[in-house]
């Protein structure tokens, strides 16, 4: 072996590596950070986004790269490894079909390990950086070898559309909310104002999540409802307003399932002679609703109240446009609102008091606890899914890693309990 052929199979290689690890670099790089890199001005960016925006560009580019470099790191081998091989076997073996096997075994593997396997798994580690650093030397190869790269481009575009008879289309890259999540996800690891970043980070999330998220899932439940019957006096409603802290109070005949609307404390200020004359229509709304259409209505019709109802017509809850807001960037605290006291302590490893009112979200993100999530939101909510019926104090309802005591009850509403949480029983 000359210094030649070795210098030619090594830089083959090199090139069969190059073009293989690019390519797959290519494929599993964040689009978005390109697009962004590319609206920042950036060199790299700019080209990245030119292949990004036809990719059979730098995949066919990478593809006749690859090929014409193992082409040529073949006949070298070829040439290196016959006259080896043949002087190593003994003679019974010394065929021209044996030495060609082998001379083909030992070429794949050599080419499988350098430049297949290794340099994938190398630009699969930081793809958009390394494609960044790349970018200028891929944007000459693909000019110096455009032709061919065109040539073979309209042959294949030819079999797919009068052979085939496909059709043949290559979308731009559109960006969804995975892209968005996945780029929030690595750019904020690192980031030195962590709390801030979490902070900006969860209502961003927050925001690519919103059109997902149901009328029922921010509302607030029947049994939390301040309402008054359309017979009782104005004197009593001024006392619910009080008792309540509210500024709006419904309004219902006979039953709080026939909802007729509500009152405003401000028209208290017009000396009403009765209820009646204070009312205020209000939305009614499916609980299975979206938000996001929901807040729409509300900005159209410049109102900031509904009622949300179930399948049967029956009174859910109510929701405000406060609420659904809140739904992007969290609890909004008003001179109404009361301080929240919910209890959640901590006696022991694995073993909390708290209220049935923490919602699951909330206690999966705070302890990884991965509470099954279903039509409810609470952890009251998951109780009752699992029981069917009202528990009682000291009743333990247990269901997979989790063991519940209830504590104390309102009503006929779960209050407090104790949650165990056993990691040791999982298989």
């Amino acid at each position: 072996m000359d210094t030649y052929q070795l210098t030619m199979i090594l830089v083959c290689l090199i090139f069969s590596a190059f073009f293989s690890g690019t390519e797959i670099a290519f494929v599993s790089a964040s689009k978005l950070q390109i697009e962004l890199q590319s609206q920042q001005g950036k060199l790299a960016g700019r080209i990245l986004a030119f292949f990004t925006q036809k990719p059979s560009r730098l995949i066919n580019t990478a593809l006749v790269g690859n090929t014409i470099a193992l082409v040529i790191y073949g006949i070298f081998m070829a040439s290196v490894l016959e006259p080896w091989i043949a002087n190593k076997l003994p003679e019974n073996l010394n065929s021209q079909s044996t030495v060609v096997i082998l001379q083909t075994l030992l070429s794949t593997i050599i080419v499988l390990f350098t430049a297949e396997f290794t340099p994938k798994s190398i630009f699969l580690l930081n793809p958009n950086n390394l494609l960044s650093l790349l970018a200028i030397p891929m944007i000459i190869i693909f000019f110096i070898m455009f032709p061919v790269v065109w040539l073979i481009e309209q042959m294949s575009k030819f079999i797919i559309l009068f052979v085939l008879r496909q059709p043949y289309s290559e979308d731009r890259q559109v960006f969804g909310l995975t892209d968005l999540s996945n780029y929030i996800k690595q750019n904020t690891r690192d980031d030195i104002k962590k709390t801030k970043v979490e902070l900006d980070t969860k209502i961003f999330n927050n925001a690519l999540e919103f059109k997902t998220v149901r009328v029922r899932e921010c509302m607030i439940p029947r049994t939390e409802i301040s309402a008054i019957d359309i017979e009782d006096s104005v004197e009593d409603l001024k006392t619910e307003f009080i008792e309540s802290g509210h500024t709006k109070i419904l309004v219902y005949r006979e039953s709080i399932d026939d909802v007729i609307g509500y009152c405003h404390v401000l028209d208290l200020f017009k000396k009403p002679q009765d209820i009646g004359s204070m009312l205020t229509p209000i939305i009614i709304v499916p609980e299975t609703m979206l938000a996001n259409e929901l807040m729409i209505q509300f900005i159209q019709e410049r109102k900031s109240l509904a009622l949300v109802v179930d399948e049967f017509g029956g009174t859910s809850g109510i929701v405000s446009l406060e609420d659904v807001i809140e739904e992007i960037f969290g609890e909004i605290q008003d001179e109404h609102d009361e301080d929240e006291d919910w209890v959640e302590q901590r006696i022991d490893e694995d073993k909390y008091i708290l209220s049935a009112r923490h919602e699951i979200d909330y206690l999966n993100e705070k302890y990884k606890w991965d509470i099954p999530e279903g039509d409810y939101d609470t952890l009251g909510g998951f109780i009752l899914s699992i029981t069917e019926s009202i528990p009682e104090v000291h009743d333990i309802i247990k269901h997979g890693l989790f063991e519940i005591k209830v504590v104390s009850m309102e009503d006929a509403r779960i209050d407090n309990v104790l949650f165990i949480y056993n990691p040791d029983q999982e298989d």
